[in-house]
């Protein structure tokens, strides 16, 4: 006896869309130029392999059983999945990478993120998208260990990783923040690190799994960790701590008087943010990684990656 396999094949699936449409098994067979004991014998290798009746032969029509509009209905689909694996192999054939896996860290606009990834699907490429997010070093141990494509927002300037490339995106700067809460809002002079100690920092852990990093850490400071720049806006603007945040993340608050901006005594902070990909040992890039490098290129996307972060 044929397994279910052996007989639910693209043909025997199309067979019965025909019949159905025919309402008859001879109609079917002189559309489909089979004769007509081929076209049945087809057809009840099937309702045997499956152990159902699909048509109800007692009326002068073929009618599909329930058992049969099932199988129609879940052939349909099928077929249209068939049609757009063939379009997609065909697509990737072409140079279209199947997946391009994109890094970023927190600092980088969703907004703006989001933006490119419409336009990108707006191509109509047959290549997925998959977005994640790192911390610090996070994005370039993706980048060096193969589970990402393409970074971005890379502070570190380390070309030490085979075959990797590297392009300035731009430069971030950062505020000291606290909500009108807090006990620091209140003091009027630069803030030194002698009094930055006695106080809670919020600080985002490093996504890295190997060699992480920290940034303005204070020896010996309580901090409250975080995994997500968000999520540190956001326990400042509670008053759980205060901290460094990137000024184009905290400005929004700012303006609606939710944090508030403190001057410090330490150097301010800037940041050089780059984005990095690795070449391939062998062959070309992708069409896929090398239409989002040529947006990358532009100095309007750089400035909205880094500063498009307005959430009111």
């Amino acid at each position: 006896m044929p397994s279910p396999r052996d007989v639910l094949t693209p043909d025997s699936l199309a067979m019965l869309q025909v019949i159905a449409d025919t309402g008859s098994f001879a109609a079917a067979a002189r559309q489909l130029r089979l004769v007509p004991s081929a076209l049945t014998y087809r057809v009840r290798q099937m309702e045997e392999a499956l152990d159902v009746l699909l048509f109800d032969r007692s009326a002068r029509q073929a009618q599909p059983t329930e058992a049969g509009q099932a199988l129609l209905a879940e052939g349909a689909r099928l077929l249209q999945d068939i049609d757009a694996v063939a379009h997609r192999v065909r697509r990737v054939a072409t140079g279209w990478e199947p997946e391009l896996t994109i890094i970023a860290d927190g600092v980088i606009s969703q907004n703006t993120l989001f933006d490119l990834v419409q336009a990108f699907y707006n191509l109509g490429a047959p290549t997925k998208i998959k977005l994640g997010t790192g911390i610090l070093t996070g994005p370039l141990e993706n980048l060096s260990n193969g589970r990402a494509d393409l970074a971005l927002g890379i502070a570190s300037s380390n070309t030490s990783i085979s075959g990797l490339q590297m392009q300035d995106l731009g430069d971030l700067g950062f505020v000291f923040a606290v909500s009108p809460s807090h006990p620091l809002a209140t003091v009027e002079e630069a803030i030194t690190d002698e009094i930055l100690l006695e106080h809670r920092l919020v600080v985002v852990a490093d996504s890295a799994q190997k060699e992480r990093t920290s940034i303005g850490l204070l020896d010996g400071q309580a901090i409250f960790t975080v995994d997500a720049v968000q999520a540190k806006i956001d326990a400042q603007v509670r008053g759980i701590g205060c901290g460094f945040l990137p000024e184009p993340m905290a400005r929004p608050y700012i303006e609606a008087g939710l944090l508030m901006s403190k001057a410090v005594t330490r150097p301010a902070r800037l940041l050089r943010m780059r984005y990095a990909w690795k070449q391939p040992s062998h062959g070309g890039l992708g069409k896929a990684l090398q239409w989002w490098l040529n947006q990358l290129e532009s100095p309007v996307t750089q400035q909205a990656l880094l500063h498009n972060h307005r959430r009111f």
